[in-house]
């Protein structure tokens, strides 16, 4: 077995682990290894031709490779290590289990580690749609890399199910390379994605986009042929005296992101149920203390921005702790209140510091006020035109002597 020895050692070299390697570094970890099963480093964003990325971190609008671009060249200056072309099989407290294609099993140990492994997602499988198994039914994710990394058109005639980001991108690459975008559907009463992707991908494009409803069943035999949509009832029921048959030869999905947490369930590691992901600190510190969480592995972001931000805090708390400066203490577990699905972190350490609390809502709502609060004390307040599920929201907060915390989303 193939021995490596590091101070920190990052699972995965997309996004969140380059910002968490890079991180670690800056703050003092001497020996830092990213492991990664591409042959590259990138992740994600190695197939988001699309302009829209750092917009917060840079000031400035880039590509998917120019974004992450940025963080390899720093990684590479800093002296952070790669292995790449590795599968990891097994995270412990301090131990990382790889297949690699050179050297076989390795066994990696580190002071620290980070788990940046990103999401994966849901396919035809996860939503049960019915009908025949014709080619031409891809997820919105697996269609952008054959079209922008392997140069393959996946269809002309598109219908696509699910109005989240990757999917309403997809519309506007896919009416790009000449296809034709019957419509984008979607099965809850509101946009999925973030507002300025349906304004850029399908408003400018002139495509439809119809709210409530969904896919009931796919017809074709070596091909899809068409699909038939029907609007759904508030419990999300198709109404099947509305259903209407669209011809097309493909169908996109873009139904929702699933963390990737084999490795952290295995682990033993305490995962939040609504997010998917591992419970967290403000330090991105898992129930186990020596390991450390980032990106979308914890919880589906909409902006990169938002990702690098919080692995930047990973890996600067996996340094201290590799140090031995940081100690796992007694945490507040954070509440979600009215209109609130999840908010991360979940616990937060009192400490004299300011944390960000990352949220989503659970509805639309306009006319708004976030509130945080440590029991009666109104620790933050903000007033909001509108708010959206598919729009992360953030209040800063001072987390000194506070005995508990609570988000709320309430009318004005």
């Amino acid at each position: 077995m193939y021995k490596i020895e590091c101070d920190v050692c990052v699972v995965g070299g997309g996004p969140a682990g380059l910002a968490a390697a890079v991180s670690a570094k800056q703050n003092g970890a001497e020996n830092v290894l990213i492991v990664e099963r591409d042959e590259a480093l990138g992740g994600i964003l190695q197939q988001c031709i699309h302009p829209g990325f750092g917009l917060k971190l840079f000031n400035e609008e880039l590509t998917g490779p120019e974004y992450y671009g940025r963080f390899v060249i720093v990684a590479k200056e800093l002296g952070v290590n790669t292995l790449l072309n590795s599968m990891v099989l097994e995270v412990g407290a301090k131990t990382v289990t790889c297949i690699n294609s050179e050297y076989g099993v390795c066994e990696i140990t580190a002071k620290a580690i980070i788990l940046a492994m990103g999401c994966r997602e849901r396919t035809r499988a996860n939503i049960m749609i019915p009908g025949t198994r014709p080619a031409g039914v891809y997820t919105a994710g697996t269609a952008q890399r054959l079209i922008n990394r392997q140069n393959e058109m996946v269809g002309k005639k598109v219908v696509i199910l699910g109005s989240g980001d990757i999917g309403m991108i997809m519309a506007r690459r896919m009416t790009l390379e000449g296809a034709k975008v019957e419509a984008v559907v979607e099965i809850m009463d509101f946009l999925a994605g973030l507002t300025r992707n349906r304004v850029q991908c399908l408003d400018d494009f002139g495509i439809p986009l119809l709210l409530s409803h969904t896919v009931v069943n796919i017809k074709g035999n070596d091909r899809v042929e068409s699909v038939v949509i029907a609007e759904v009832d508030e419990n999300k029921k198709p109404i099947m005296s509305t259903a209407r048959e669209i011809e097309c030869d493909t169908l996109l999905l873009s139904v929702g992101l699933i963390p990737e947490n084999e490795l952290t369930n295995n682990a033993g590691i305490e995962i939040n149920p609504v997010t998917k992901g591992p419970k967290v600190n403000q330090y991105m510190q898992t129930s186990i203390e020596s390991v450390f969480a980032c990106g979308n592995v914890v919880h589906v972001n909409d902006l990169v921005d938002n990702v690098s931000a919080e692995s930047k805090k990973a890996g600067a708390a996996a340094a201290l702790y590799a140090a031995g400066k940081l100690k796992k203490k007694a945490a507040v577990t954070v509440e979600t209140g009215e209109n609130v699905r999840y908010v991360c972190p979940q616990a937060v350490i009192p400490a004299d510091e300011k944390v960000d609390l990352y949220f989503r809502v659970m509805k639309p709502q306009k006319g708004v006020v976030i509130t945080v609060t440590d029991g009666e004390n109104v620790l933050f307040s903000r007033k909001a035109i509108k708010v959206n599920p598919g729009e992360m929201e953030k209040a800063t907060v001072s987390v000194k002597n506070i005995s508990s915390l609570k988000v709320s989303v309430k009318e004005a």
